[in-house]
């Protein structure tokens, strides 16, 4: 069974989730924090549509689909996201941008393996992958002595001729 919601932009996805695999949805006045889990956090997703089907465990979003995993420091945007509750899968497709941790990437369809925490992008046909990475300089240490090993060489033996 296949249960529509239409422009509820604030439930996550351990809401939805959860709802479905009871077998019905709650329809919440105010936008609430899902509890957390040991799975990592709630993960956060806003779109324009979502479905939900009990019996496969996929969530479906499209339309301006924004996803927030504040445990991870995720926040996502795409056209549209189907996240694989069995398989603990987030497909994003759709002008993907991800950024986590100040690094980012962009992709025509990426895959996050949320046990894993991996990212898998993929570009559109004659594209590529664009991603943008912080890299820090390790820290500079004042009045560093450097110690050298000590070398014992022995010098050859005199040869005197006889």
């Amino acid at each position: 069974m296949i249960l529509l919601l239409r422009r509820i932009r604030d439930l996550s996805i351990n809401q939805i989730v959860l709802a479905a695999i009871i077998g019905g949805f709650y329809f919440l006045p105010k936008p609430i924090q899902a509890q957390t889990y040991n799975s990592g956090g709630s993960i956060t997703v806003r779109s324009d549509i979502q479905e939900a089907n009990s019996e496969t465990g996929v969530v479906t979003a499209r339309g301006n689909v924004e996803i927030n995993f504040p445990a991870r420091q995720i926040q996502a945007t795409a056209a549209q996201a189907q996240y694989f509750s069995r398989e603990r899968r987030l497909i994003l497709s759709g002008n993907v941008y991800v950024l986590q941790e100040g690094n980012s990437m962009r992709a025509e369809e990426m895959t996050y393996l949320i046990d894993e925490g991996r990212f898998i992008a993929t570009p559109k046909e004659n594209r590529q992958v664009e991603s943008t990475y912080i890299v820090s300089d390790p820290p500079v240490t004042q009045n560093t002595e450097v110690s050298l090993p000590q070398v014992n060489i022995d010098s050859p033996a005199s040869t005197t001729p006889q």
